[in-house]
């Protein structure tokens, strides 16, 4: 059996799921509602607030389905009720951030500045203190889409090695390397 496939998911008050025709799972809970399509031989089961998920052989690809599918609706559960937030960090001289709702405007150091639009399901908020650096903060109920904007955002202008500047998520630490000076 899969170690994470088999273990069920407590759903906590307030939240409900429900599984429609074709294995459309439907989580609702305060935050929001999420649907997630899953494939048609995994069998999810709700008894009080206990999900399972289990799996008609034991081939690869229903193994591999098994733990994935378990651990999607599980994020989704806690998306419904917690939420989700990533943060990104600009390093870097005259790095600058601001949004006016979801339209985010950033200088990275181009030429031109570059407007991004953050999907609607998602919050955006910039902050910029003396002192620091400016700081992106992203929400949303949906694991993968956020993971996804912030990836895109960090995209736009990857750390580099040396010194370090460009878009990074905050705590990440970046690999350094010693510059030309190092090899006298």
């Amino acid at each position: 059996m899969s170690r994470i496939g088999k273990q069920p998911i407590n759903l906590p008050k307030g939240v409900t799921l429900t599984v429609g025709n074709d294995n459309v799972v439907t989580v609702k809970g305060p935050k929001g509602e999420l649907k997630e399509t899953l494939d048609r031989d995994i069998t999810v089961t709700v008894k009080e607030a206990e999900v399972t998920f289990t799996r008609p052989t034991d081939q690869i690809r229903h193994r591999a389905l098994h733990g994935l599918y378990r651990a999607l609706v599980a994020n989704m559960v806690k998306g419904v009720t917690d939420g989700y937030s990533r943060k990104l960090e600009l390093v870097g001289v005259g790095f600058k951030a601001s949004n006016q709702g979801n339209l985010l405007d950033l200088s990275l150091g181009y030429s031109h500045n570059i407007i991004f639009e953050v999907p609607k399901e998602i919050k955006v908020a910039t902050a910029t203190e003396k002192g620091q650096n400016p700081m992106i903060t992203l929400e949303g109920i949906d694991k993968q889409l956020l993971g996804q904007v912030a990836a895109k955002l960090r995209s736009l202008r990857k750390p580099e090695p040396y010194k370090g500047k460009g878009v990074k998520y905050a705590g990440e630490v970046i690999r350094r390397k010693a510059g030309k000076a190092a090899g006298k």
